[in-house]
């Protein structure tokens, strides 16, 4: 009996011992996955410390009142140091590498597998251990540091996570009353221009190419530069912008600066996708220029564009009036949930569309500010400009700190000095043919004038910044692509710490006004500028005291929306004045009082005035007679006693 229990508990401790064999893996698994969480934090914390570094920095210089150089070169050379750290000190932790021969035809290096599961052997052969990795990209030295590895961050992470806060809070901080009002020229530096721009840098980049050695004039096809053309003809002028909030420069200029900044990020990335799909979808595969393919990527380029566009106008609206007709409003967390959550969905319903998000949120974050912010409480107001702006802040300075460690960590890299030196020059140059003669045929028509020492500051303020270095990062499989990256990269740094440096001097030597209040417009007549903000005592001197522009200042499309949007979007969409009992025909007021809030028809006219300054589009209040507004409000209130009466009389 003690025998046989004997042989019981040895059996089970052999079952056991083989049971449990796998432990020591499983131990060194564990080590593994703590490795890497440890490396990970150790990734996010130098990141996190830039940041602080870059805040207390910026507090320094702005107590200190220093102006050589800018935050976000500040946030690059930090990066740099950062980079340089990681790449060439501290302990090398190597990746295990296996290497796999592949044999099967089907799979090449233009298509690579999405996964690859490997087949292990364990020490139990009534089966196999499988494993699954995923494609991540081509390297060339498989002696890697896995710090480097955690340092570079996929670029999905750029455009589905950093880049919508920033590009929003472009649309939602809009000076919208001084866009619109500019909106021609506008429109006109950024489609146009970035049009013209983004061919002259990839003609004349071709031409550069095909004189360099024939290794490199090989690797670059027409469509390779004319992509490279159009991701660096997108400007980010965070600097300039932020100087000129600090010195409160003209407003114009401001908006000029400001809105073809924000409109031609939107136009760069739609036309970058227009000319890959020219070769992807379109192209015949002669190689050459097809004519049919050129007018199907045209019309991509349009179509993707406005119906981008419509999607981000769309929500922004949906927005609006999920905020007027409901009371969420009692709910200030919940309602500022809502406008965040609905904003960034835009964003993922233009991308799983196979539009462009970047559009549909920068007109989303118009629509939000000019419609459904007037309908938030005062506290998600408030909550909602301020978590915007430090996402903003926190998202652009992190951009600029990254492309400042990738030049050292990321794999991709490809230097060649003459594709550099082609990429400096022939971005100036397309620059140049943006502003240039575009402002003299604006001033053909235009009034008032866009003085030279204006587009002087218009081309100046063109620094390459986020969303050049997303396009470049985005794909870095060929040689070519690779090359780009590096330029773009340099591109960014060297006009970020020189141009955002030396932004505040070149004001000066190019006497634009500084210290103007929001109404006072530098923009004259006749073109003319000064060294100060002195107020003008007629109309013929520069610049002077605070005037409503009159009617033939604005510009015709912003005239013309303008009208259609004080009549029907904003008593629409808004709790505004004048309601749409007042606008719109007698026969639709059964429909007009059902879309007319209680608050629209109680509110006294007189402190109807929203409070935000920036608020009205172009159409302001005063435009109106006094006779007019009375003469709408006794009409009003007619059409409503007899719209009652006739209702009480049907009923009885």
């Amino acid at each position: 009996m003690g025998l046989i229990t004997l042989s019981h508990l040895i059996i089970t401790l052999q079952v056991v011992i083989n049971t449990v064999h796998g432990a020591p893996s499983d131990i060194q698994l564990d080590a593994k996955a703590q490795s890497t969480h440890r490396l990970d934090s150790l990734n996010l914390l130098s990141y996190t410390l830039l940041l602080i570094l870059t805040v207390l920095t910026i507090w320094l210089f702005k107590h200190r009142r220093l102006s050589f150089v800018h935050e976000t070169g500040l946030a690059v050379i930090y990066g740099l140091i950062v980079g340089a750290i990681i790449r060439y000190s501290g302990a090398t932790s190597q990746v295990i590498n296996m290497q796999v021969f592949v044999d099967e035809t089907k799979y090449n290096s233009s298509l690579p597998p999405d996964t690859l599961s490997l087949y292990m052997p364990k020490p139990n052969p009534s089966r196999n251990l499988t494993f699954q990795y995923v494609f991540r990209n081509e390297i060339d030295d498989v002696k890697e540091n896995e710090i480097d590895l955690k340092a570079t961050f996929d670029p999905e992470i750029f455009f589905n996570i950093i880049l919508p806060p920033i590009i929003f809070h472009a649309g939602y901080s809009l000076k919208r009353k001084y866009f619109f009002r500019n909106l021609g020229a506008i429109l006109t530096y950024a489609i146009i221009g970035t049009t013209v721009s983004s061919f002259i840098v990839g003609i004349l980049m071709y031409g550069c190419v095909q004189l360099m050695p024939i290794r490199l004039a090989t690797s670059f096809t027409f469509l390779d530069t004319l992509y490279f053309g159009a991701l660096i003809s997108s400007t980010d002028p965070l600097t300039i912008i932020a100087i000129f909030n600090d010195l409160n420069v003209d407003v114009n200029l401001y908006a000029l600066v400001f809105g073809e900044s924000v409109l031609n990020d939107a136009v760069a990335i739609v036309l970058s996708g227009s000319i890959q799909h020219y070769g992807k979808r379109y192209q015949l595969g002669t190689g050459g220029f097809e004519i049919k393919a050129f007018f199907q990527a045209v019309g991509d380029f349009c179509g993707i564009f406005m119906l981008s566009l419509l999607i981000g106008a769309a929500m922004g609206c949906i927005t609006a009036l999920m905020t007027k007709y409901t009371r969420v409003r009692d709910f200030p967390l919940l309602e500022s949930a809502l406008f965040v959550l609905m904003s960034y969905s835009t964003f993922l319903i233009a991308e799983a569309s196979d539009l462009t998000g970047v559009v549909s949120v920068l007109f989303c974050g118009i629509c939000q500010a000019h419609y459904t912010y007037n309908n938030l409480s005062e506290d998600s107001r408030i909550r909602t400009k301020q978590i915007f702006e430090l996402l903003n802040f926190l998202a652009e300075n992190f951009i600029f700190s990254y492309i400042g460690v990738s030049m050292f960590t990321f794999p991709k890299h490809h230097f060649e000095t003459w594709f550099i030196i082609a990429g400096f020059i022939c971005a100036a140059i397309g620059r140049a043919a943006n502003v240039y003669p575009l402002s003299f045929l604006l001033n053909l028509g235009r009034h008032p004038k866009i003085p030279l020492n204006f587009q002087h500051m218009l081309f100046f303020a063109g620094l390459r910044g986020a969303m050049s270095f997303a396009l470049a990062i985005r794909n870095t499989r060929s040689e070519a692509r690779q090359a780009m990256l590096t330029t773009t990269s340099l591109i960014v740094i060297i006009t970020v710490i020189i141009q955002g440096g030396a932004s505040m001097n070149l004001l000066k030597w190019l006497k634009i006004p500084v210290g103007s209040d929001e109404e006072t417009e530098a923009l004259s007549q006749n073109g003319g500028h000064s060294g100060n903000s002195t107020p003008r005592s007629d109309c013929n001197e520069p610049f002077g005291a605070p005037q409503r522009p009159t009617q033939n200042e604005k510009a015709l499309l912003a005239r013309v929306w303008g009208s259609l949007d004080s009549k029907y979007m904003k008593p629409l969409l808004t709790h505004s004045r004048p309601t749409l009992l007042e606008t719109l025909p007698v026969c639709c007021t059964p429909l007009a009082r059902f879309l007319t809030t209680t608050e629209q028809l109680t509110q006294d006219g007189s402190n109807s005035k929203r409070r935000d300054s920036d608020s009205d589009l172009c159409i302001e209040e005063n435009d109106l007679s006094i006779n007019s507004r009375i003469n709408t409000r006794v009409s009003v209130y007619n059409r409503v006693i007899s719209y009652c009466v006739n209702g009480a009389i049907r009923i009885n």
